[in-house]
C-alpha cells in the first residue's frame, strides 16, 4: 500500500470536499425536509464530472479505479447520505461495464457518465435482500420475448430513473446456479414507479418501490447471457460493499471533526470538553477507527484495481467500516448533548444517516457469516487479511 494517494487522487478528494461544503451542505436540510436533492446541485456535478466515478474515461467517465471512487465516495459523505446515493459509483455502470456488449456500453454509459440520465439497480424485494439469490421476479419467455413480473424495494434513484437493472429468475429450478437473468431496460410500459420512500436517513436517495407488470423485454436488453445474472450480481455487490464501506469511512470522519470542533469551543464546570478525559477518549477512539477503516477500504479498492476480487476483503471492510461509523455517530450525538438530538442540526442528521449502513447492501451480519464461512473452509493463513487473497 503507497504511503501517500496519487496526486490526482488528493485533488479529485478535495474537489469533492468543496463541493459538499459549498453546494450540498448548506441545503442539507432542504433536502432532509423535501426528500429531494436540487437540480442545482447535481447540475454542479455535472459541471466537475462526479457523475463519472468508475466509468471508463473512453464512455466519459473519470476511470475505473475503484480507489479514486472510494476516495471520492468517502469525501462525499462528508454531507447528507442521500446525495451519495446519485453522486456516486453507479452498480448499473460497473454491471454494464463488466457484462454489457459494445452497443449496451456506448448507448448507456456515456450518459451514466455525464448524469444526463440515471439507473437504478433493481436488486432488493420483500424476501430477498442480502441474499440475492432469493428473488422471485419472473421473466417468462412467450412469443420470442420476455415477459417480467414482480415488485422490487428499496431501490435508490428509481424515483427519476430512466434506465432500470433488473434482476429476474428464468429457471426457477436452477434460481442461483443458472437460473438468474440480468436485463437492461430503458423506461416503458410495465415499468411502474412508485412514491419515493421517505427513511429515517439517507433522504433525497430517490429510493423507491418499482412493479414490473408484464414488462415486455428484448433478447437484446439481457445483460450477459441468459442464466448467468448471478455473476453479474456477485461483481456489482462485491463494489457495493467497498462504496458501502466508504460511505461509512466518510461519516466516521465528519463525526470526528464534529467532536473535535464541539469539544474544542463547548465549555462545562469551567473548562473545555476537550480537556475531560473521557471526553479524549471517544475522541481517540473515533480517530483509530478512522485510520483503521481508511485501510481496511483502500486495501480492498487497491486490489480491485489488480485485477483481484477480494471478496473477504470487502467483506471486512463493509462490516468493520459501518460498524465503526456507528460508534462514531453515537459518540458524537452525546458529546453534543441536548444539540445532538435536535432536528435540523447536522450531528443528528448524520446518526440517522449512519443507522442504514449497517443493513445496506448486505447486513452486518451476513458479512459477520461471509467471513466465518470462509475462514473456516480456508483457515485463517498468515496474510493480511485472513481467509482472503491479500
Amino acid at each position: 500500500m503507497p504511503i501517500r494517494l496519487p496526486e490526482e487522487i488528493v485533488q479529485l478528494r478535495e474537489t469533492v470536499r468543496r463541493f459538499v461544503a459549498d453546494e450540498v451542505e448548506p441545503r442539507a436540510n432542504e433536502i432532509d425536509a423535501t426528500n429531494q436533492v436540487p437540480e442545482a446541485i447535481l447540475d454542479k456535478a455535472r459541471e466537475l464530472g462526479l457523475f463519472g466515478l468508475s466509468i471508463p474515461e473512453e464512455y466519459g467517465g473519470i476511470g475505473e479505479s475503484e480507489l479514486a471512487s472510494s476516495v471520492a465516495l468517502e469525501a462525499m459523505s462528508h454531507g447528507p447520505g442521500g446525495v451519495t446515493f446519485y453522486v456516486a459509483p453507479s452498480a448499473p455502470a460497473a454491471a454494464i461495464r463488466f457484462a454489457g456488449t459494445d452497443e449496451q456500453k456506448q448507448r448507456y454509459l456515456p450518459d451514466l457518465a455525464s448524469g444526463t440520465r440515471f439507473a437504478a439497480f433493481c436488486l432488493s424485494e420483500a424476501g430477498a435482500g442480502s441474499d440475492a439469490a432469493g428473488i422471485k421476479t419472473r421473466a417468462v419467455r412467450k412469443d420470442g420475448k420476455w415477459v417480467i413480473n414482480g415488485t422490487k424495494l428499496w431501490i435508490s434513484r428509481a424515483a427519476t430513473a430512466g434506465v432500470f437493472l433488473v434482476s429476474a429468475v428464468t429457471d426457477p429450478e436452477k434460481r442461483g446456479k443458472g437460473g438468474i437473468t440480468v436485463f437492461l431496460l430503458d423506461k416503458r410500459k410495465g415499468i411502474n414507479v412508485g412514491k419515493p420512500d421517505r427513511q429515517m436517513g439517507g433522504r433525497g436517495s430517490g429510493s423507491a418501490e418499482v412493479n414490473f407488470d408484464d414488462c415486455i423485454a428484448e433478447d437484446h436488453e439481457i445483460l450477459g447471457e441468459v442464466g448467468d445474472g448471478f455473476g453479474s450480481l456477485k461483481f456489482i455487490l462485491g463494489r457495493a460493499r467497498l462504496w458501502a464501506a466508504a460511505r461509512a469511512v466518510g461519516a466516521i470522519s465528519r463525526a470526528a471533526e464534529l467532536s473535535i470542533e464541539h469539544a474544542g469551543t463547548r465549555e462545562q464546570f469551567g473548562q473545555k470538553l476537550a480537556e475531560f478525559q473521557l471526553v479524549k477518549e471517544k475522541i481517540a477512539n473515533m480517530a483509530a477507527d478512522l485510520y483503521s477503516a481508511r485501510l481496511h477500504v483502500y486495501q480492498a479498492a487497491m486490489l480491485f484495481d489488480e485485477g483481484i476480487d477480494p471478496a473477504q476483503e470487502c467483506a471486512y471492510a463493509k462490516l468493520f467500516c459501518s460498524e465503526a461509523a456507528f460508534r462514531a455517530a453515537d459518540n458524537c450525538v452525546q458529546l453534543h448533548g441536548a444539540m445532538g438530538v435536535a432536528q435540523g442540526f447536522p450531528v443528528e442528521r448524520l446518526y440517522r444517516d449512519v443507522r442504514a449502513y449497517r443493513i445496506l447492501d448486505g447486513t452486518s451480519d451476513i458479512q459477520r457469516l461471509m467471513i466465518a464461512s470462509r475462514v473456516v473452509k480456508q483457515g485463517l493463513g498468515i496474510n493480511l487479511a485472513p481467509g482472503g487473497v491479500a
